[in-house]
């Protein structure tokens, strides 16, 4: 269901604070909207238990006073921006397979739907990573294999993956 949920914090430490997302609950935030032209909106965590929280401002005509001083000049663009994601890898595909289903979907929907974080774009590594549980390629073989004759998937790449 669209709309906030708070937080259920667990901490871990000094300064380490995580939200859980259990089968039972996850917390959600309210669907992004757009301010209104001549205003920004800020989203702000902190250590302190802040998650994403939206605070909005007004933008100044006027010069502030001496100090560090940001210009934005909205008529000049560098680059398109395609979305926002985060990278599918082995250990992350374990983790969320070791959930239940009901937690998977409460996780899934954190990341990808209008009440997350509104993920649009999954990397995904090709072959072992950093973040996986054994070294492996696609053409594990000793001798060069130029034509890729024993080219295949790995086992993680078919039930983690793909």
């Amino acid at each position: 269901s669209a709309g906030a949920r708070p937080c259920s914090p667990k901490y871990f430490g000094r300064d380490a604070m995580v939200c859980v997302c259990s089968a039972a609950h996850c917390d959600a935030l309210d669907p992004v909207v757009l301010p209104v032209p001549g205003t920004f909106a800020r989203y702000e965590s902190s250590k302190a238990g802040k998650r994403l929280e939206r605070s909005e401002g007004t933008f100044q005509r006027s010069p502030p006073p001496p100090g560090l001083l940001l210009t934005l000049n909205v008529s000049v663009l560098h680059q398109r921006l395609k979305g926002f994601g985060g990278s599918l890898s082995d250990s992350a595909a374990i983790n969320i397979l070791a959930l239940s289903p009901a937690a998977q979907e409460h996780l899934l929907r954190s990341y990808f739907s209008e009440e997350g974080i509104e993920y649009n774009l999954v990397r995904t590594p090709m072959a072992c990573s950093d973040f996986s549980v054994r070294p492996y390629s696609y053409d594990d073989v000793a001798a060069a294999d130029y034509e890729l004759e024993h080219f295949k998937l790995a086992e993680e790449d078919l039930k983690m993956k793909v």
